[in-house]
C-alpha cells in the first residue's frame, strides 16, 4: 500500500532518475487527483505489494477501493491514456477497436450464453500485488446488471458471474478470486467487464484463456520520451 508522499521532491519528479527529470509537471499529470498524488509521490521501494492472503481479503470485503498501482505504474499509466485519449479520442474507444476489436457491441444472446460475446484479456496495467498473482479482465458485450441505489451488482448478476467463473477457472486454477468495481472506480465505464484474480497459474493456461493476448504494460516502453 502506498505511503506518504516523498517530502523533499514534488510528487511528479519521484522515481525519476535525476538524468530525466522534467523540467516542469508533464500534462499527463497535471490534473492528478490528491490520492493519484500521493501514491505517485511514493518511491517505489517504499510500496508494500499485496499478498495473495491481502487480496482474497479485499476481494472479500469488497474494499476493491484499496486496490492500487506501484507509483511507477499509475505514472506510467495515466501517461498512456494520456496519450490514448489524444489520439483515438477515448479510451473506450482504444479497448474497443484495438484492444476487444469488436466491430459489433450487440450482444447475440443472454449473458454468457455466446462465447462471442465475452473476451479475457491481462488487464493491462495491474495493480501492486504479488507477482504470483496474475490479473485478468473479462469484457463483456452485455450489461451485468448493478443496483442503481449502491451501484454495487445485483444478487443475480453475482451469480451469474459466480458461476461462468466457477465453469471457466474452477477447473485449472485452484486458487482465484473475482470482482466487478464499483461504479465511482470505474476507469472504462461503457464496457462491461469484471477482474479475475489467478494465483500461481498455468502459463499454458493463461495462453490459451487470454488466446496469446500480452498486456499494455509490457508492450507500452519504460523508456519511452515523456509527452509534455
Amino acid at each position: 500500500m502506498p505511503h506518504e508522499e516523498e517530502p523533499s521532491l514534488p510528487f511528479w519528479l519521484v522515481n525519476i532518475p535525476r538524468d530525466q527529470w522534467p523540467s516542469e509537471c508533464p500534462d499527463f499529470l497535471r490534473e492528478c487527483s490528491d490520492k493519484d498524488r500521493g501514491i505517485i509521490g511514493t518511491l517505489d521501494e517504499r510500496y508494500s505489494v499485496l499478498t495473495w492472503e491481502e487480496v482474497r481479503e479485499i476481494v472479500r470485503i469488497d474494499r476493491v477501493d484499496k486496490f492500487h498501482r506501484l507509483p511507477s505504474e499509475l505514472r506510467r499509466y495515466r501517461q498512456f491514456t494520456h496519450h490514448l485519449v489524444q489520439e483515438y479520442g477515448s479510451i473506450m474507444n482504444f479497448i474497443v477497436n484495438e484492444r476487444l476489436k469488436w466491430e459489433s457491441m450487440e450482444p447475440m444472446g443472454r449473458p454468457f450464453e455466446y462465447e462471442e460475446d465475452i473476451k479475457i484479456l491481462y488487464n493491462d496495467w495491474p495493480y501492486g500485488i504479488d507477482p504470483d498473482i496474475v490479473h485478468l479482465v473479462v469484457w463483456t458485450k452485455f450489461e451485468l446488471e448493478d443496483d442503481q441505489a449502491t451501484g454495487l451488482s445485483t444478487p443475480e448478476s453475482r451469480q451469474e458471474i459466480e458461476e461462468y467463473v466457477q465453469k471457466t477457472f474452477a477447473p485449472h486454477v485452484k486458487d482465484f478470486a473475482w470482482f466487478k468495481n464499483w461504479k465511482s472506480l470505474k476507469s472504462v465505464h461503457a464496457v462491461e467487464h469484471f477482474h479475475v484474480m489467478l494465483y500461481k497459474p498455468e502459463a499454458e493456461f493463461l495462453r490459451r484463456i487470454t488466446n496469446g493476448d500480452v498486456a499494455m504494460t509490457e508492450k507500452f516502453g519504460t523508456h519511452k520520451r515523456e509527452a509534455r
